[in-house]
């Protein structure tokens, strides 16, 4: 069996604190998914974070006039990995877009490997990084009870569409994913 890579996403306060606007109602249960899951994988674990692109080109300008508050710089403390993260975060991968499948992670990854994902929001940045991953030829396993969504319905929605791809895309819960091994 492969051994795999874990993606833990976008686990940042925007997204815990219940006053953001993008507050992931149920983060504290992904965050208990994810803990669960670092033990066994390790030293194999990267840690991304959604932060502003310093000029955004495109639909990216309507998109930070739709939320002006995320114009912060990335070093400001929304931008921030929770503290129960931040402290054993040996990795950390910053995109200013929702996929976080990019060339550092494709490269830890390899061609022809196995990538885990937990984190926020399943309906988003999961779901962006999940798709571009299979895309490359990347088998990916969502695991399900380690992601929060922007509510149940979407993150239900979301994990419904990413299943559509299997055997590309699997979702499965945490307990299916460290008894197959990582």
């Amino acid at each position: 069996m492969t051994r795999g890579q874990l993606a833990v996403i976008d686990m940042q306060r925007v997204f815990a604190d219940p006053g953001s606007p993008w507050a992931a109602p149920r983060f504290a249960e992904a965050a208990a998914g994810v803990r669960r899951l670092l033990p066994a994988f390790g030293d194999r674990v990267t840690f991304t974070r959604f932060v502003p692109a310093g000029r955004p080109a495109g639909a990216w300008r309507a998109y930070y006039d739709r939320w002006p508050f995320a114009r912060q710089p990335a070093h400001a403390p929304l931008w921030r990995l929770t503290d129960e993260f931040a402290a054993g975060a040996r990795e950390v991968l910053d995109a200013p877009t929702f996929g976080k499948w990019t060339p550092e992670l494709a490269a830890r990854v390899g061609p022809d490997g196995r990538l885990a994902l937990a984190g926020v929001s399943t309906d988003c940045c999961v779901l962006s990084t999940a798709l571009a991953a299979a895309d490359a030829g990347v088998e990916v396993l969502v695991a399900a009870d380690a992601c929060a969504g922007a509510d149940d319905d979407s993150h239900a929605e979301a994990l419904h569409l990413l299943d559509l791809y299997r055997p590309l895309i699997r979702v499965i819960t945490v307990a299916e994913l460290l008894a197959e091994g990582t």
